[in-house]
């Protein structure tokens, strides 16, 4: 099997890089950063977001693992102290693969004749630094309502614990065939209106945004920002793609989303307050 490895770039998380690298080598498997069937992170979640935007050309052929090495990543699986067994496991058991689905996100511009197509693991984010954001919402080819405010939020259900957490939306499991849009700061008052509640439509629903005022938008997708001028529309669906992660031991998503949110040291101390 050809796997690669890619480090968030501290002292800790190099120093495992390097004593993984040497321990699957020695067990006969071929690193290959070009097409890894394994790639490991070692870091956090953006040392993942990076890795898989990274390999989005091998989807189909590459498996994603974590290992954390700073605070509690919710991609990330294995502690550092459980390596060594992680590398065994690597070497010696074919690995089940769990796929999660992806955001595709294609923008239109008013001078390009080509669209660009952009695939988040967690989030597409819309804003501006000039003013408001201002679009018509389109569902499945239909007007949906017209959105002023700070932006938007368009997330997967994996994602739905990043972003979209934070600014109130539903935490979504990941074998939902699922978008979620969240608004940021929508402005409502007796002229203006917005649904005010995030939306969750299903893969065979598309969403597409128009603007309604010349602006140039920053788009963030995942980790990535750029910013887009005479932007005409901006469309979101669920990707045909996915993406997949190895899995050598069950790791419920509900004991994910606790685990990385819920201490439950925290609620004996609060039993005591």
């Amino acid at each position: 099997m050809k796997f690669a490895i890619l480090s968030k770039g501290d002292r800790k998380s190099n120093e495992l890089r390097t004593k993984i690298k040497n321990y699957l080598s020695e067990f006969k498997l071929e690193y290959d950063e070009e097409a890894p069937e394994l790639v490991i992170s070692v870091g956090g979640d953006g040392t993942l977001l990076e890795a898989f935007h990274t390999y989005l050309n091998r989807l189909d052929d590459t498996a994603f693992i974590g290992i954390h090495t700073g605070h509690l990543g919710f991609y990330a699986d294995w502690m550092p102290e459980e390596v060594e067994k992680l590398i065994i496991e690597i070497a010696r058991t074919p690995f089940q693969v769990v796929e999660y689905p992806l955001l595709e996100v294609v923008i239109k511009q008013k001078d390009h004749e080509e669209e660009e197509r952009h695939l988040a693991l967690n989030e597409c984010a819309i804003k501006t630094s000039e003013g408001s954001v201002v679009v018509d919402i389109d569902i499945k080819g239909d007007h949906f309502e017209t959105f002023r405010g700070d932006g938007l939020c368009i997330s997967t259900p994996s994602g739905s614990t990043a972003y979209n957490k934070a600014l109130g939306g539903a935490i979504l499991h990941p074998s939902l065939e699922a978008i979620q849009v969240t608004e940021m700061a929508s402005i409502n008052n007796r002229v203006f209106r917005t649904i005010g509640s995030p939306l969750v439509l299903p893969g065979h629903h598309t969403c597409v945004f128009r603007p309604l005022n010349e602006r140039s938008f920053l788009f963030t997708i995942d980790h990535l920002t750029r910013t887009y001028s005479n932007v005409e529309s901006i469309q979101c669906r669920v990707a045909k793609e996915k993406v997949r992660f190895a899995r050598f031991r069950p790791f419920p998503f509900w004991r994910r989303v606790h685990d990385s949110f819920i201490s439950d040291q925290y609620t004996e101390e609060g039993k005591d307050k």
